[in-house]
């Protein structure tokens, strides 16, 4: 079987072409190997359930572990509600697991035990004996995907709270569980909190003040710090296997890096990224060779406003359902602001949680380059069904050309529009949507035959850099807040410097100056060899 790109749930070795996990899954046994608890909460499609995979079937390949790796997510609301019905549906998926691992002997013991053990204390006696008597020689791992889609049940809770028990009993001699229990999921259960009333449960008289006490299930979770995402590194041994098994030779490396540039090594975007080239760029050329030209196609059919996928309609999803998160990603991607990152802020948690948000040098920033683009087009197609109807009147003019667009013309325009239309708005309200109606005039010019790309920018300035593709040219313009001349001219060789990334000489600048006795001027500069057209609004 010739294997391809996964871009759809679990990936085989056998099947698919794969990053080089090794280090990643070394660190998590060495967890397990240590009797460690601990939970791996990862963004969606960020490799969790191929890496428990992997490392259920190392594991169960060595002669001192027993790996059950199961999963909660068809385990239905209805089941939760009762918990005879859990119990015996617990039972039941550790039975298969061990009937798929030909150990007939725990199978047959679990197959006795369904239906007669009704509550909590009589699972805990269950796995005891498991462990103890029909695994006396062996270690027993649980590996459990999806919890965090049971973690606002309280059953849900009570069962880890048996397992948090038997840990501790366990650590004191006391009982016989689990070596290692790997939870798994999007959000972090080792916070969720156990609420435990005391008196009598069905006195329907509020205890909010006195009465009810918090206290986690999972505390006993050790921390996990492993990064799922590839390194460049990683990346390249999955483009050898590809070039092993195509019988082809290029320079891996450069490719690898260029996809660790759009994708920051997200799993997912990193694997459809090299699909789309495989299946959907390769087959119209001549040569099978891979060329960074590829990877940046690929980005732009990956950031296309008309291509849907399961993980951008989730981040959408997660944006939309909350307006903190929404204005914070809004403030970051639109407005260029420089937020410090804070894990303890709960709207930054929730941020980086879901993967939108990362830690850098300079703060809160975008996850990576795809998601800033998604996130980019998705305001801005939105925000320009509420913008000024007089932005309309840019579609009036020729803009385009035969070979491209004539930007020099766009910026004189919309230097005019603001002139025209909001001389006499206050600072803060310029300073704070000047870009966007700028962003919102350029949209309806270049729609259809190409896009404007925000590249990923924090600094002092506040500057934003937008890479606009329209038919075969590629334009530079920074747009930047007036802050005097000497931080012009850094602004300057800032431009020169990306202009020299992208091989052109001509860039555009668009400066907006808050100042009262402001001048609406126009310049060509010439910045070193690099010839710039700068106007001010």
């Amino acid at each position: 079987m010739k294997q391809k790109f996964n871009d759809t749930g679990l990936c085989i070795p056998k099947r698919h072409y794969m990053a080089d996990t090794s280090s990643k899954i070394s660190q998590i046994l060495e967890l397990i190997d240590n009797g460690e608890y601990f939970t791996i909460n990862r963004p969606r499609q960020s490799g969790k359930t191929t890496i428990l995979s992997l490392i259920a079937r190392k594991l169960n390949l060595r002669n001192d572990y027993v790996a059950l790796n199961i999963s909660f997510e068809d385990i239905d609301a209805d089941t939760y509600r009762y918990q005879e019905r859990f119990i015996f549906t617990f039972l039941e998926i550790l039975g298969k697991e061990f009937e798929y691992l030909r150990l007939p002997e725990q199978f047959h013991f679990l197959e006795q035990q369904r239906g007669q053990i009704t509550n909590m204390p009589g699972l805990s006696n269950c796995i005891t004996t498991l462990v103890r008597n029909l695994l006396p020689e062996k270690s027993l791992i649980l590996l459990i995907d999806e919890v965090d889609k049971s973690s606002n049940n309280q059953l849900f809770l009570d069962f880890l709270s048996m397992l948090r028990k038997k840990y501790l009993q366990r650590n004191q001699g006391k009982d016989y569980t689990f070596e290692s229990v790997v939870l798994t999921g999007v959000h972090d259960v080792k916070t969720l909190k156990n609420k435990i009333r005391s008196g009598d449960d069905n006195d329907n008289k509020s205890s909010e003040h006195d009465s009810d006490k918090y206290n986690s299930p999972w505390n006993i979770a050790a921390d996990f710090e492993v990064d799922f995402n590839f390194e460049p590194s990683e990346i390249e041994a999955m483009l050898k296997d590809y070039c092993r098994e195509n019988n082809i030779q290029w320079e891996m490396s450069t490719i690898s890096e260029k996809l660790y540039y759009y994708s920051s090594g997200y799993p997912w975007l990193v694997s459809k990224l090299c699909k789309f080239i495989d299946e959907k760029i390769i087959p119209k050329k001549n040569d099978k060779k891979w060329l960074v030209s590829d990877v940046e196609h690929a980005f732009t059919m990956i950031v296309d406003k008309s291509y849907s996928a399961t993980l951008f309609e989730s981040m959408i999803k997660n944006l939309e359902n909350n307006k903190a998160l929404y204005n914070l990603v809004s403030n970051i991607v639109i407005n260029g602001n420089q937020i410090p990152f804070d894990i303890e802020v709960p709207i930054i948690n929730l941020g980086h949680l879901y993967g939108i948000i990362k830690n850098s040098a300079e703060g809160c920033q975008i996850h990576n380059r795809i998601f800033e683009q998604r996130i980019y087009s998705y305001m801005m197609t939105k925000l320009s069904t509420t913008i000024q109807p007089e932005l309309l009147f840019s579609l009036q003019h020729d803009y385009q050309t035969n070979e491209g667009l004539n930007i020099k013309l766009i910026l004189k325009r919309f230097q005019k529009f603001m002139k025209e239309h909001y001389s006499d708005r206050d600072h803060k309200f310029l300073e704070r949507e000047g870009r966007l109606l700028f962003l919102s005039y350029l949209r309806p010019i270049i729609n259809g035959k190409g896009f404007d790309f925000k590249e990923p920018n924090i600094a002092d300035e506040r500057r934003m850099d937008i890479v606009i593709t329209y038919l075969n040219q590629r334009y530079v313009l920074e747009l930047k807040i007036w802050r005097g001349e000497k931080y012009h001219r850094k602004g300057l060789k800032q431009l020169n410097d990306y202009l020299d990334k992208y091989s052109l000489k001509q860039g555009y600048l668009l400066i907006y100056n808050f100042n009262k006795n402001k001048e609406y001027k126009q310049e060509e500069i010439v910045f070193r060899d690099k010839h710039i057209f700068a106007v001010w609004v």
